[in-house]
C-alpha cells in the first residue's frame, strides 16, 4: 500500500448526558479523526483521549502535535506498506505518546483491511460473529440516579454493568444495587486509580458483593501494590491504567497484580499491540476485555473489531451510539442486535460508512498531508 494522503480532522461532540469518573467532569469529547488514504481506498480511525490530562498525559492538542512533527512524516519515510505490524515497529523510536501512535496505525489496519476486501474483525484474526457489551455508568449525585441508571440498562439487555466508585462513593453504591437487583447482576467497579493500600479496609468491603472485578484501584502506574493488594481480596482486580505494553501484562501476570486485564486500543498504542497482549493473556489464562474511552462511532467500530478475538471472554465497554451521542458520524449508526449483543461487521474494513452530514456538523478544522508536503 502507497499512502497518498494523511487527513487530520479535529471534531467536538457534546455528550448526551455528563458522565463523571474520579477524576472529574467530562462534558464533550475533543477528538481527531485520522483518514489515510491509498488510491481510492481510504482507512478510518479516532482517537481516545479525554480533552484533558487525566487518564494519562495525552490530550487531543498533544496527538496533534506528535502526529504532524513526527509520526505522519516517519509514515511518509516508509515507501510501502505491506502490513499494519509495520507501523508499530516504525514508530518504536518514539517513546509512550501511544494515543498518537494508535491512531494513525489504526487508520492503517483499517486501510489494509480494504485493500485485502476483509472486515478488520478478520484481518486481525477475529472469529465471533456478534459480541456481547456491557456499559458503564459514572459517578452521579446521589445513589438514586444510580439505581435508576442500572435498571434502565438491565431492561436494555446489557450484559455488565460496570459503576464508578471513588471515596465516599462506593460501598453504599454497590450495596445498593445489589439490595435492588439482587446477587446475581454481572456488576464490577471502576476506580480509576482513586485509592491508596490505606483504603484497603473500604475494598476488602466490597469482596461481599460478588463483584466480576475491582478495575484499576490504585495508582495509574503500579504494579507492585496492586499484587500486595490481590493477595488481600478474594474480588478480581482488573488493571486498566498500568498496562501500557506486553510487556508490562508480562510483568503484572508474574506478580500477581491482576486476574483479569481490560485492553483499550489507545492506551497501548494500536492493535498490534493490542493482539500481543490479548495472545499473552489467553496463555495465562487471564481474561481480557475491551474498555471505552466515549469513543464515537469509528473508534467503536475498532473496539467491535478488536473484541471479536475469541480471549475477550467478558463483556466490554463498546455500548450502542446512542448511549452518549444524539447523531454518531458513521452509518448505520451502532445498535444492539439483540439485548445485550452488538454484530460483528462482515463488510470490508470497520464496516460502516462517514456519516457526512454528522461528522461536518462537529468538524472544527481539517489538515491534509503528502509526502510533497512534509518534505517541504
Amino acid at each position: 500500500m502507497k499512502i497518498d494522503k494523511v487527513e487530520l480532522s479535529r471534531l467536538r461532540m457534546p455528550l448526551k448526558i455528563r458522565f463523571e469518573t474520579s477524576f472529574g467532569l467530562i462534558p464533550f469529547k475533543d477528538f481527531l479523526v485520522v483518514s489515510v488514504h491509498s488510491g481510492n481506498l481510504t482507512g478510518y480511525a479516532e482517537s481516545a483521549s479525554l480533552p484533558y490530562p487525566v487518564y494519562n498525559e495525552e490530550t487531543t492538542g498533544t496527538i496533534s502535535y506528535i502526529l504532524k512533527e513526527f509520526l505522519i512524516p516517519k509514515l511518509f519515510s516508509s515507501e510501502s506498506i505491506t502490513h499494519p505490524n509495520e507501523i508499530h515497529e516504525l514508530f518504536k523510536p518514539i517513546r509512550r505518546h501511544n494515543m498518537a501512535k494508535a491512531v494513525l496505525e489504526g487508520a492503517i489496519w483499517d486501510l489494509y483491511a480494504r485493500h485485502q476486501g476483509v472486515s478488520l474483525a478478520r484481518a486481525l484474526g477475529g472469529e465471533k460473529r456478534e459480541i456481547e457489551v456491557g456499559v458503564s455508568i459514572g459517578i452521579e449525585d446521589t445513589v438514586e440516579e444510580v439505581l435508576e441508571k442500572v435498571g434502565k440498562f438491565t431492561d436494555e439487555g446489557y450484559k455488565k454493568i460496570k459503576v464508578k466508585i471513588k471515596p465516599g462513593h462506593d460501598v453504599k453504591v454497590i450495596r445498593a444495587i445489589r439490595e435492588e437487583y439482587g446477587p446475581d447482576l454481572p456488576l464490577m467497579a471502576d476506580a480509576n486509580s482513586a485509592y491508596t493500600l490505606n483504603d484497603i479496609h473500604i475494598l476488602k468491603e466490597l469482596d461481599q458483593y460478588n463483584l466480576i472485578m475491582i478495575e484499576q484501584p490504585l495508582a495509574h502506574d503500579d504494579i507492585i501494590d496492586h499484587a500486595k493488594l490481590q493477595k488481600q481480596l478474594v474480588t478480581p482486580i482488573c488493571l486498566d491504567e498500568s498496562i501500557h505494553t506486553a510487556e508490562d501484562a508480562r510483568k503484572a501476570i508474574e506478580l500477581g497484580s491482576c486476574k483479569i486485564i481490560n485492553i483499550k486500543v489507545g492506551r497501548v498504542g494500536g492493535l498490534t499491540e493490542a493482539k500481543k497482549i490479548h495472545d499473552l493473556c489467553k496463555s495465562n489464562h487471564i481474561p481480557v476485555w475491551c474498555g471505552g474511552m466515549l469513543e464515537a462511532g469509528i473508534g467503536r467500530a475498532h473496539n467491535i473489531a478488536l473484541s471479536s478475538l475469541n480471549n475477550f471472554s467478558i463483556p466490554g465497554d463498546t455500548s450502542a451510539s446512542d448511549r452518549y451521542w444524539a447523531y454518531d458520524i458513521v452509518q448505520p449508526e451502532i445498535i444492539l442486535s439483540k439485548p445485550g449483543k452488538l454484530e460483528v461487521p462482515t463488510s470490508h474494513g470497520i464496516g460502516y460508512e462517514i456519516n457526512k452530514a454528522v461528522f461536518d456538523q462537529y468538524l472544527i478544522n481539517k489538515e491534509t498531508f503528502t509526502n510533497e508536503l512534509i518534505l517541504q
